[in-house]
């Protein structure tokens, strides 16, 4: 009974709250579904998938990377996309690699940092939409209490009035301060990442461009990393 008690004041919570609560409630599972997309998706191993790190640290300065080319293949990470844009056996200096690589790169952490806008709408109109809620529910209060509807002897009334009004409030800050904290843990998880994978490429090029320190163009045949970049 008093668990069914429990459900019947809750239920009885969100419906006073009126139009703006379900708003709020509409915000809270826009909020709950980009939090567990972005949890999956910006995973470590997802992001930077150990075998292809592995493979990069194993490479030889001078060397051709093969093998990475062929662990790349069926891989679709974003350091695997990076990365394919780096070993393509293409006649290009090392400036121009490093210039279609970082352009890739910046696609990459665009694809990474999807969805994290939303969360910030949702922190930044959930507590206004509370505050509006609120507020039109005390009009309301006042406005019966003006025209007579509610005395101003009826404190239980009132009280109860007013803490319908502030329901909203209450919900839109619970919604607000847990996005929040998402959203600023997976922006610094996207800088992290971004950082590890920069390390990692930077390594590689240089790598691949040291067997000969005069001659600056890796694989000299075909056309150009930067045409076939567009």
């Amino acid at each position: 009974m008093f668990h069914l008690a429990l459900f019947e004041n809750t239920l009885d919570f969100f419906v006073k709250g009126g139009v703006f609560m379900a708003l709020l409630l509409v915000c809270s599972f826009v909020a709950l579904t980009v939090i567990l997309l972005r949890s999956f998706a910006l995973r470590r191993r997802a992001v930077i998938p150990a075998l292809i790190e592995k493979e990069i640290n194993k490479i030889r300065p001078g060397s051709e990377p093969e093998h990475l080319r062929h662990l790349i293949q069926d891989d679709m990470s974003p350091l695997s996309r990076i990365v394919e844009v780096a070993v393509r056996p293409y006649n290009a200096t090392k400036q121009e690699t490093l210039e279609v690589v970082q352009s890739r790169a910046r696609q990459e952490i665009v694809r990474l940092e999807s969805g994290l806008f939303i969360l910030e709408i949702v922190v930044g109109i959930a507590p206004l939409l509370g505050l509006l809620g609120a507020v039109t529910g005390l009009v309301k209060v006042f406005g019966n209490i003006g025209s007579g509807v509610m005395s101003t002897t009826d404190l239980k009334g009132i009280a109860g009035g007013i803490g319908e009004a502030l329901s909203t409030t209450i919900v839109g800050l619970a919604i607000a301060i847990p996005a929040l904290v998402a959203y600023t843990y997976f922006s610094r998880r996207v800088e992290r990442l971004a950082v590890e994978m920069e390390s990692l490429l930077t390594d590689l090029i240089e790598k691949i461009f040291q067997t000969n320190r005069g001659q600056e163009t890796f694989a000299p045949e075909g056309e150009s990393l930067e045409g076939a970049a567009r």
